[in-house]
C-alpha cells in the first residue's frame, strides 16, 4: 500500500499545483516528499528525473517510479509515508479517506483485497464468532 499512497500523494500535490489551488502547506509538503524520495533514489537517476514532472495521474507515477519506490525501500520508509499521508490529506481529502488505516492488531503483510478482521474476544458479542472449521484444527 506504500507505493499506492506515495503515487496518489504525488499526483494530488501536482494536481493542486496545476489547478492553482495549492496552499503553502501543500507546496511545502509536496517539496518535502520529493526531497525525501530523491534521497532514497540515490543512484537512480531516471527515478530522480521523474520526480521533476508535474504529473497529475497516479497511474503514470506508478509506471515511472513504482519499481524504484519498492526497490529503494521508500514504500516502507515511515518518514516518506508520513509526508505522503500529510500531503494527500491536505491536497485531496476525499482520496485520503481511501488510505485511512485505523489500529490493527494481529495483521501483517500485504493485502490485495478487502480484509475484515473481527476481534470480538470480550465484551458485547463475545463468543459470537463462528466455530473454527475442522480442517483448521
Amino acid at each position: 500500500m506504500g507505493v499506492e499512497l506515495i503515487v496518489a500523494a504525488l499526483a494530488a500535490g501536482a494536481s493542486a499545483g496545476v489547478a492553482g489551488t495549492a496552499t503553502q502547506a501543500i507546496t511545502d509538503t509536496y517539496g518535502l516528499l520529493k526531497q525525501l524520495l530523491k534521497r532514497r533514489f540515490g543512484g537512480r537517476e531516471q527515478a530522480r528525473e521523474a520526480l521533476e514532472a508535474q504529473e497529475t495521474e497516479p497511474g503514470v507515477w506508478q509506471t515511472r517510479i513504482g519499481d524504484d519506490l519498492r526497490q529503494s525501500g521508500a514504500a516502507e520508509d515511515e518518514q516518506i509515508l508520513a509526508a505522503a499521508r500529510e500531503l494527500i490529506a491536505l491536497a485531496d481529502p476525499k482520496t485520503a479517506a481511501m488510505f485511512h488505516i485505523g489500529t490493527v492488531h494481529g495483521a501483517a503483510g500485504q493485502f490485495y483485497a478487502p480484509v475484515t478482521i473481527d476481534q470480538r474476544t470480550q465484551g458485547p458479542g463475545a463468543g459470537a464468532l463462528p466455530p473454527a472449521s475442522p480442517a483448521a484444527g
